[in-house]
């Protein structure tokens, strides 16, 4: 979008000149003639004596009386009449006429005014920007916010995977790695937050690798995205790979130690791929035994389909970095796979069975099970630059076509006001359609903005003819879909979203309590039923508000944002260290859940940061953020993976 600073503007046209001087030589030249005729006359009187009879007293009065006079006028013409006149035209004539009065005599200038939040979403072209110090302030409390969850984590609950901050002990719920450790490692280097680097990287060197070979079960899909995400991720901003300089972050932060974390990353990764190899199809078992170097399918034999499809970038980009295919070949698979299977408009079940490699029933959602199939089928495309007009086109068409039928089947709008969401068919396409909507769903107005400019700002997009008509469409329904996403938000007491909305629609009687904000203009369009008012300091509405903000280049996003960050402030925080989770988000004050999940700080804070940063910060056209926001670069080079056809 176009930009402006606040300000008095331009002049309008009616008040300039042709020669585009205009009022500003008229009125100086007005201020020469009084100058003139006063000197002349003073001169006139004082000509009346002798040259002899000229005291040095008269001369000192008559240079002083000039003197007030000039500077008077002086004034009256350039400082405090002209005002914003001066400001637009008259520094280049003042600087010409008077180049060294004018300048000790400089009245300060004028700011801009300060509008309050309200009045951004009316004039975007005054405030495309705010003031960078309030956008600085904001980010260092985000990163406040981060260094006291850190602290909970690290004085209650170091080692464990996640922290319980109300009964101040710490919990494993996803194998025992130190998961919280691990997803908030990148966030810490990102952030600048040294202390916190220095103490979670010392934890992996001295701690990870014995952990690997002790610790039994666990998910094949949480241990990728978070664990071998994040330490691939710190990898990269640590130097690893020697292109650390387009991320944009200071080389002087606190880095980890790069080896160490690619020797753990490979470690664990070779303990994973059990997973594929022991599968008899493409499809992936869902976990594995990590002390035994063995892998199994859930106890009803099933996957979830965004499990099984979102391994991709981890793999291709360790495959990379350490020069072994393997990793990239057996995770590439799956996709391949998926390629070959029957689809309703390109939406598939949310269940996939690995033993026949077909999927299981026919509920069709863009929540929990089925959320980071879609968003990998572009991710996937979009990391390997290389390939995508080749080997890997079909990801960016499986995709479209995808979009298509979210559009066509699953899209649909609210009464009275006519909110957009996205809405589920858990029978499939010939049978009811359910208006509800995960919070999980919020991921999706991120992904259709990468999808349509490819992370470029749409400003640039626009001037470069590169989006198609179907782009453009993408990007409206992003922008609609985030509004949505935002007024699960602020329909509630606490201003925090609940885990799922049900929407009011057309011929549907569907009912139930609403948000208990009753201010909210939307309070008639949300039902949030007793069992879904809980809040898990999910991080889907705050990715794409970073998504779009860097894209659109819209305020908007970032207001929007810092509520969300004041509304996790005021009724998350926990005095002692850390955030919890909450039970019901209609009720006031909130009652808590005792449980900060790792995504918080791998995922949440990480993205309210980077909102309100400069965006030459991890670039979205050289970087692409996995499903837990580890961001891992673009590959953009003839490297050693390759795909076959």
């Amino acid at each position: 979008m176009s930009g402006g600073g606040g300000g008095s503007g331009p002049l309008p046209y009616s008040m300039r000149d042709v020669d585009g001087r205009g009022a500003y030589n008229n009125a100086k030249f007005r201020h020469r003639s009084r100058l003139k005729m006063a000197s002349q006359a003073l001169f006139t009187n004082s000509s009346k004596y002798q040259c002899g009879k000229f005291t040095v007293g008269k001369f000192l009065s008559l240079l002083m009386v000039s003197g007030v006079i000039y500077l008077l006028v002086h004034k009256s013409s350039d400082g405090f009449v002209s005002g914003e006149l001066h400001e637009k035209v008259g520094n280049t004539h003042t600087k010409k006429d008077f180049p060294k009065i004018r300048t000790f005599w400089r009245k300060p200038p004028r700011l801009p005014p300060r509008l309050p939040p309200n009045e951004i979403y009316r004039n975007n072209s005054l405030l495309l920007q705010s003031p960078q110090s309030e956008w600085t302030l904001r980010q260092k409390k985000v990163k406040e916010a981060f260094e006291h969850a850190w602290s909970g984590y690290r004085n209650y609950a170091m080692g464990y995977d996640e922290l319980m901050p109300l009964t101040r002990r710490g919990i494993d719920g996803l194998g025992g790695l130190g998961a919280t450790v691990v997803d908030s490692l990148d966030t810490a280097i990102i952030m600048g937050a040294d202390d916190v680097v220095s103490e979670a990287s010392k934890w992996i060197e001295d701690n990870l690798m014995k952990k690997l070979s002790e610790k039994g079960q666990v998910n094949l899909f949480e241990t990728t995205i978070r664990v071998l995400g994040g330490l691939l991720s710190a990898y990269h901003l640590s130097g690893g790979d020697k292109a650390r300089g387009d991320s944009g972050i200071p080389m002087t932060s606190k880095r980890a130690n790069p080896e160490r974390l690619l020797e753990v990353s490979k470690d664990l990764a070779d303990r994973l791929l059990l997973a594929f190899t022991s599968s008899p199809t493409a499809i992936p078992l869902s976990d594995v035994v990590l002390r035994d170097r063995t892998a199994h399918a859930a106890p009803d034999g099933l996957s979830s389909t965004s499990e099984a499809t979102t391994l991709q970038l981890e793999y291709s980009y360790l495959s990379t970095i350490s020069g072994d295919p393997k990793y990239d070949l057996e995770a590439m698979k799956v996709l391949e796979h998926m390629r070959t299977l029957p689809t309703v408009e390109g939406l598939v079940p949310i269940y996939i069975n690995p033993s026949s490699g077909q999927f299981s029933g026919e509920n069709i959602r863009l929540g929990s099970r089925g959320d980071s199939y879609y968003e990998y089928l572009l991710k996937v495309w979009v990391q390997q630059e290389r390939y995508r007009d080749t080997s890997l086109k079909y990801l960016f068409e499986m995709y479209t076509e995808a979009m298509k039928g979210v559009k066509h089947l699953l899209v649909r709008k609210t009464i009275p006001n006519g909110l957009v969401f996205v809405g589920e068919l858990p029978y499939g396409r010939n049978s009811g359609f359910s208006p509800k909507m995960d919070h999980l769903v919020c991921f999706l107005p991120g992904t259709l903005a990468l999808g349509a400019t490819k992370g470029i700002t749409k400003k640039k997009a626009l001037e470069n003819h590169l989006l198609t008509a179907e782009d453009i469409d993408n990007l409206q329904l992003a922008e609609d879909l985030a509004k949505t996403c935002v007024e699960m938000y602020f329909v509630t007491s606490t201003g925090l979203a609940p885990e799922i909305a049900y929407f009011h629609i057309e011929g549907n009687s569907e009912g139930g309590p609403d948000g208990g904000n009753k201010s909210s203009q939307y309070v008639n369009d949300i039902i949030i039923k007793p069992l879904d008012r809980h809040n898990l300091l999910r991080p889907e509405t705050v990715e794409s508000l970073f998504v779009l903000y860097r894209i659109t280049e819209d305020p908007k996003y970032r207001e929007w944002g810092w509520q969300i960050f004041q509304a996790f402030e005021k009724y998350t925080r926990v005095d002692s260290g850390g955030y919890t989770s909450l039970d019901d988000v209609t009720s006031l004050p909130p009652p808590r859940r005792d449980k900060m999940e790792t995504f918080f700080l791998g995922e949440t804070l990480k993205y309210l940061y980077l909102l309100f940063g400069e965006s030459n910060i991890l670039p979205l056209d050289k970087y692409v953020f996995n499903t837990e926001a580890h961001p891992l670069p673009i590959i953009q080079s003839a490297q050693q993976i390759s795909h076959s056809v």
